[in-house]
């Protein structure tokens, strides 16, 4: 022995991730050059469906390009899914992980979701929470500062990955019930959840990047959607803006006594009287300990949702506004979320401290964040 780290080597199975000595290739994956191993046929054949993303489509000339998976399903808008994915990044053995890291089971979460109870953290708990969120918002910030034409998704996964593992904190999405990748990248129709890809950003587009990460046992959770270049269109401005104004609205609502019901009233009214809709399949949530428990946060008017904001407390609100109608449809994919008619959807999300006196917005921008409101068009 040489007194090096002898490295170790993990089943490639999104749904295993087991330290193994097997050899056991795809062969398709060593003609492309890429080097996964699976513990065996059984572990192989089990977790395809997901290992095939990475898989490259040969054209006549004998040249690989990037290509639409999903050729026969009926997408909403434009935007196409953009294969092959790249392999699973790695975290290093150093780092702290979740329960989920291996085989994509947040076991738990799924316990605690079982009690239904709000988590009321203590000052020790807290201290940590903010930390995680600092970082959150230093790794959003340096991704959002990559936007802009010709990057694609995948570059800015690349550099979300390697920006929070610099922080030793694991990217809180990869292998979340199997996720692929280290952060959501959701461009124009995307409501949420997408994964990034060969997508390349294009002028005028709008993007969304959603950034969690798990640092000393906590999750923070934040997210902003940013403008691809200058030229934007006036409904893009719109949508964007006014799901901007809408978390802010709520956030200033929030203090002890405050039920978690009405925020959706309050933000459903001022959608609406900018000719927007919100989304009513996904919603806010508590963070923390796990990356998501309760609350439940709906966007939405009328909605049921019980609790009472007591300090203590931390949550997510997160608005998805969309241009259009509120109803969505999912990619063949599992994960990715658009809008029914195709038109556009934005959202912001900060992670929040119930205080003595009101809220603490705990994933706050700072005068060197990217990104911010552009003028909305007056025509």
């Amino acid at each position: 022995m040489t007194g090096e780290e002898v490295k170790k080597t993990y089943c490639a199975g999104l749904q295993c991730g087991k330290e193994t000595t097997s050899q056991l290739k795809c062969p398709i994956c060593l003609k492309n050059g890429v080097e996964q191993v699976f513990c065996d046929e059984n572990c192989y054949k089990n977790n395809y469906k997901s290992h095939k993303t990475l898989h490259y489509k040969e054209d006549d000339d004998g040249s690989y390009e990037s290509f639409d998976p999903f050729p026969k399903f009926k997408y909403a808008g434009n935007l196409r899914a953009s294969y092959p994915l790249t392999p699973k990044r790695s975290v290093p053995e150093h780092i702290e992980k979740p329960d989920w890291a291996a085989n994509g089971l947040p076991i738990s979460e799924q316990k605690n979701d079982r009690l239904n109870n709000i988590p009321i953290y203590t000052k020790e708990e807290i201290k940590k929470i903010r930390k995680a969120c600092i970082l959150g918002r230093e790794v959003l910030d340096i991704a959002a500062a990559a936007v802009r034409p010709g990057v694609t998704t995948d570059e800015i996964d690349e550099i979300v990955h390697n920006e929070t593992i610099k922080r030793n904190a694991y990217p809180s999405p990869l292998n979340y019930y199997n996720f692929p990748k280290s952060v959501c990248t959701s461009i124009n129709e995307t409501i949420c959840h997408g994964i990034p890809d060969k997508t390349v950003l294009k002028e005028g587009d709008i993007v969304n990047l959603d950034v969690s990460l798990y640092y000393q046992g906590f999750h923070a959770d934040l997210n902003e959607t940013y403008y691809v270049g200058e030229n934007i269109e006036k409904e893009a401005l719109n949508t964007v803006e006014t799901a901007r104004e809408c978390l802010k609205l709520a956030i200033k609502l929030c203090k002890p006594g405050t039920t978690f019901q009405e925020l959706g009233d309050h933000i459903e009214k001022y959608a609406n009287e900018n000719k927007c809709s919100v989304v009513r399949t996904y919603c806010g949530h508590g963070v923390g300990k796990f990356f998501h428990c309760s609350p439940n946060i709906p966007h939405y008017a009328n909605n049921r949702t019980p609790g009472i904001m007591k300090p203590g407390m931390v949550f997510t609100i997160e608005p998805m506004i969309n241009e259009g109608t509120w109803k969505d449809v999912t990619w063949p994919d599992d994960w990715t979320s658009t809008t029914q008619d195709g038109k556009r959807s934005a959202q912001f999300e900060h992670t929040l401290l119930v205080t003595e006196h009101g809220v603490e917005i705990l994933t706050a921008r700072n005068k060197k964040s990217a990104g911010g409101p552009r003028q909305r068009s007056k025509n």
